[in-house]
């Protein structure tokens, strides 16, 4: 076993001057975990363009992986978030991915699980991603790839979906799109409590964008669990408001973002949507670790708590009761940063 960039990624890596014939990748865990990996894999299948590339993943997460145009076959594993269904899932497919006699492993998981798999199959060469160091998970899924193989990775968003992806014209102009409008998406989304930008902030923040550029509207694109949340903003907007709470699926809530001229988002697997299409995308952190989570690439920005003494705490609830990492930040600023965001992709 060999560890490269300083220590931090455990690796075996290819040595052989010829291509791998095939590589399988693997993730597992988290919708954006899994999409973070995309378009680095993008672009280090671009510079191997005649090997085989597969990825292993979960039921729930793979019907993006599975429609963009990028992997020759996806393997989804069931079982739900349950280790032992999932291994069970994976003794059934073990067959079959012994049978592949993968020259190249990709374990951008790297827990128990993954290991395990990746041993069983026996693979030439293989790398782990690096689960500890103080790296954005972007970073440190091109490190892993770079490590095993040379081909110095970068951020591609070129994604594109096969057959151009859902039809999403139709969902939007059915909850009142009007196409010769843009759309920008807000994303209460944060999982916990302390995670959560005031709801009368993103309504400001939409009143005051579409003050600016009135040809204009806001997507909600939540699940069914935070509708008390949609419900608020649509009754503030209005008509200005398109509500796809409950409505869209993973894959056409990624090719929605895809083509936003803004997504605003707290900490969740659609920010990850959105920058990895190179949408601009503005991240709303308060108890998350930027390090680790923010968007990447010159068309993102993260606000985030880390220039406080008590952030990022990682607490599902304010110890101050105020969020206020995140309410200090005012709809005023909050748009400026977005503005500037905007006219830097269109730079």
């Amino acid at each position: 076993m060999k560890l490269r960039d300083d220590d931090s990624v455990s690796c075996e890596p290819w040595r052989s001057q010829a291509a791998p014939r095939r590589i399988l990748a693997m993730r597992f865990q988290a919708l954006g975990d899994t999409i973070i990996t995309l378009p680095y894999l993008l672009s280090m299948r671009r510079r191997f363009p005649e090997a085989e590339l597969h990825f292993l993943t979960r039921e729930e997460v793979c019907q993006v992986p599975a429609a963009v145009d990028l992997f020759d076959r996806v393997i989804a594993l069931g079982g739900g978030r349950s280790l032992h269904l999932q291994l069970l899932s994976a003794a059934w497919k073990m067959p079959w991915l012994l049978a592949q006699r993968y020259d190249l492993v990709l374990d951008l998981q790297n827990h128990r699980f993954s290991r395990w798999i990746r041993k069983l199959i026996a693979p030439r060469a293989w790398a782990e991603f690096d689960c500890h160091s103080p790296r954005s998970a972007g970073e440190r899924n091109r490190r892993t790839i770079a490590a095993a193989i040379d081909c110095r990775p970068t951020l591609d968003t070129g994604l594109a979906l096969r057959g151009g992806g859902p039809n999403v014209d139709a969902l939007l102009c059915k909850h009142g799109w009007k196409p010769d409008h843009d759309f920008v998406v807000l994303n209460p989304a944060g999982y916990s409590p302390s995670r959560a930008w005031p709801i009368e902030s993103y309504c400001e923040f939409a009143r005051s964008w579409i003050a600016r550029h009135p040809r204009t509207q806001m997507v909600l694109l939540l699940l069914p669990a935070l509708r008390s949340k949609a419900e608020r903003i649509a009754a503030a907007l209005g008509d200005a408001c398109i509500d796809l709470t409950g409505q869209a699926d993973q894959l056409q809530a990624f090719a929605i973002v895809g083509r936003a001229r803004l997504v605003l988002s707290e900490d969740s697997g659609l920010m990850h949507m959105a920058w990895v299409q190179g949408t601009p995308t503005l991240a709303l952190f308060s108890s998350s670790r930027k390090d680790w989570s923010s968007p990447q690439g010159p068309w993102s920005d993260c606000l985030d708590s880390s220039d406080l003494p008590c952030g990022p705490c990682g607490l599902e609830v304010c110890k101050f009761g105020d969020n206020r990492c995140l309410t200090r930040y005012p709809a005023a600023q909050v748009l400026e940063r977005a503005e500037k965001l905007t006219r830097t992709r269109l730079a």
